[in-house]
């Protein structure tokens, strides 16, 4: 039976590198998240208010050709970032900043509702939750230089527009992992007991959770 899995996330939580260590593990394919040559990007930097709209239908129509993609791989699938991420947080947050307007934040919105309308969900949703200091470290840790200007505060912001998405969230179910109290690149065990959690959640299990007392077992394997 094919599976279609999408691991959420915030920057720097770890969404690539469970992406491949699930895959590795189950033989399924992996779908990273796709790296675009943006034709709005340079004139969005310059001008963010007035291009802001033109970028995100860009990366909205480049998500909306991956996730038609891997629907149609026969294989079980998981995905590193999901299409909803980047208008439930990414577009959203740039309308709190003012850089969408009202008009074009609507106009995107109506486009997004309409396609996830016409789009397959996911079986299932990984959201990787993680505090600002967490993701601090694990951005320092990878060492790429244009994520070393990332603000604390831009990050806390992208948190809280997650949590209010994942409250809301109802086309699948979807496993929470508290990456705080979890490291399934230190702990093998840990990474175990994601394996464990996102099998119970695809065989329809509603209550699933991470036990502190779990986590520290899983910890010593």
């Amino acid at each position: 039976m094919k599976h279609f899995v999408a691991v959420a996330g915030n920057i720097g939580v770890g969404k690539s590198t469970l992406v491949g260590k699930v895959c590795a593990c189950l033989g399924w394919q992996p779908y990273y998240e796709p790296v675009a040559e943006n034709p709005y990007l340079e004139d969005f930097y310059e001008n963010m208010k007035a291009w802001a709209f033109h970028s995100q239908v860009f990366f909205l129509s480049h998500r909306l050709r991956m996730h038609l993609s891997l629907l149609e791989d026969p294989k079980s699938v998981v995905q590193d970032r999901s299409v909803y991420e980047d208008a439930e947080v990414f577009a959203t947050n740039l309308f709190r900043q003012g850089q969408l307007n009202e008009r074009d934040y609507s106009t995107y919105r109506k486009l997004y509702r309409l396609l996830c309308d016409m789009l397959r969900p996911p079986d299932l949703v990984i959201y990787l939750r993680a505090s600002v200091p967490t993701l601090q470290r694990r951005i320092a840790s990878r060492g790429r230089d244009f994520e070393t200007s990332i603000e604390p505060e831009y990050l806390d912001n992208l948190n809280g527009l997650y949590e209010q998405w994942i409250a809301n969230f109802s086309l699948c179910p979807v496993l929470t992992v508290p990456t705080d109290e979890m490291d399934f690149v230190a702990h093998n065990g840990h990474l175990e007991l994601i394996l464990q959690k996102m099998a119970d959640k695809l065989m329809g299990k509603e209550e699933v959770v991470f036990s502190p007392e779990e986590v520290r077992s899983f910890s010593e394997r």
